[in-house]
């Protein structure tokens, strides 16, 4: 028996050559004593990656193979803890600990691995960044492979998709880039799935991500070949029924489980004051069952025996609002957050109700900095400047958390996440603007709805039939 011959005939579906392949490389992988060895799987929509992935899960306790699930956000980890069957984490939760410094920025380190023979599987790669952040100072993906390859015979799948949407600031995922991933020492197997086996004649979000990823492929910058009609899963919508299919959605489908998909937070700050407005008859300006998103890493409200911080992108529902006040020219509330991915217990906690309206990602830098000097005024009378920053650590309106609402958000929001009911608003669009880069944003789009999708206000050459 192999594991190449078990994957075949566990596998749910009669496997075609290419997943046959697959099953041979994953052998090879699995056998390989190189304990710098790692593994790419990278696949389009459509082409059994992830069943393949649920499928080798479910087999390695046979072969006494350890494994932990991995993914960049909670939602994607969500997803992977669905599909695989067994509890998956954030990255960030998994390999970071808080630790004393000096900046109330720079105080995460890498935990210690004590993980042996185990595989991890990481999903949703192509989010994974190869640039300094702030939990440590390194990139990302450097910090992966720093915690996992500690010489206990430790290895790494990374799994994604190269057709999605690239880390901010990136023109490819260097997690999925095997050239890239061996600068970090290590022998790099890969192989790209590209053989679409779900049913596209069932399927009209197949159908549609198949024809926007072939134009990726081929690097062609013409409108897609969309189609809805002989289709029940996707649709076309005018921006004048746009209520009314958002109530189907959340009748049918939950607040949770539909999203619309912007391509600009001007245009997501809109659709979640017209959802509250119109749809959920909501006047106060933040209340117990918004559904909100924290859109910058918060390291001050989270204790550090449930992961010491709450991460950009992180969807939680707020459930009791009191204190709204202005301090230091910003407006706050003190308000109780259930984060379902993190915990069962809401967490109480400040929020700065500014960011709800603000057309950047998070607080803009000239608006940071003034709330930092403002702040710093408090503690004037400490002489040493490394006692007034630790005050500053200690307070907790600098350290409230960046929210957003999340009935609609950015593609790069989105992203790792998937929904069941999914409304893609076109925006402002013109032929030259056009390209790769809205193409990947077109795909990643499409790709996060897993039972209806709705285009709103769409160009009819997107339509040609």
């Amino acid at each position: 028996m192999t594991v190449a011959h078990d994957l075949a005939k566990l596998f749910p579906h009669l496997a075609n050559p290419q997943q046959l392949y697959l099953f041979d490389k994953l052998q090879q992988f699995i056998a390989n004593e190189d304990h710098q060895s790692c593994f790419i799987l990278k696949g389009y929509a459509g082409t059994g990656k992830t069943t393949v992935i649920s499928t080798l899960i479910k087999l390695l306790p046979k072969y006494k193979i350890k494994s932990v699930l991995l993914a960049p956000t909670g939602r994607a980890a969500k997803v992977l803890s669905q599909y695989s069957a067994k509890g998956a984490s954030t990255i960030h939760r998994k390999i970071y600990r808080k630790k004393s410094a000096f900046s109330p920025e720079m105080h995460f380190g890498l935990a210690s691995n004590m993980h042996q023979d185990t595989l991890f599987i990481i999903d949703e790669a192509s989010m994974i960044i190869d640039e300094p952040t702030d939990y440590s100072g390194s990139s990302l993906l450097q910090d992966v492979i720093s915690f996992v390859y500690n010489d206990k015979n430790n290895r790494i799948i990374f799994i994604g998709d190269t057709a999605q949407l690239p880390p901010v600031g990136s023109t490819e995922s260097p997690a999925l880039v095997a050239n890239h991933v061996k600068k970090f020492g290590l022998a790099v197997d890969e192989i790209e799935l590209t053989q679409v086996v779900r049913q596209e004649k069932e399927s009209g979000i197949l159908f549609n991500a198949t024809a926007i990823r072939e134009l990726i492929r081929t690097e062609e910058t013409s409108f897609p070949s969309l189609r809805t009609k002989g289709f029940k899963d996707v649709f076309r919508m005018m921006g004048d029924k746009i209520i009314e299919g958002l109530n189907y959605a959340y009748s049918k489908y939950d607040l949770e489980n539909s999203l619309v998909i912007c391509r600009s937070n001007k245009s997501a700050n809109l659709y979640n004051q017209h959802i509250r407005n119109q749809i959920l008859g909501r006047e106060d300006e933040l209340t117990g069952g918004d559904l909100i998103m924290v859109v910058k890493n918060n390291y001050f409200w989270l204790p550090d025996e449930k992961g010491g911080f709450i991460a950009n992108g992180d969807i939680g529902q707020i459930t009791r609002v009191k204190n709204i006040q202005e301090m230091y020219g910003f407006r706050f509330a003190e308000v109780q957050i259930l984060f379902a991915d993190i915990d069962q217990e809401p967490i109480t906690c400040k929020v700065m109700l500014d960011t709800l309206y603000t057309e950047t990602p998070n607080l803009p830098y000239e608006q940071q900095k003034k709330l930092f000097e403002e702040v710093m005024k408090d503690y004037e009378h400490i002489p040493n400047k490394r006692l007034r920053m630790e005050e500053l650590r200690t307070n907790p309106y600098f350290n409230a958390l960046q929210i957003k609402f999340a009935y609609a958000v950015t593609c790069h929001k989105a992203q790792g996440g998937q929904w069941e009911a999914v409304f893609i608003d076109q925006g402002y669009l013109t032929e030259e603007m056009l390209n790769i880069d809205l193409l990947r944003w077109l795909y990643t789009a499409t790709t996060r709805a897993s039972k209806e999708l709705f285009y709103v206000n769409f160009n009819e050459q997107f339509f040609p039939d």
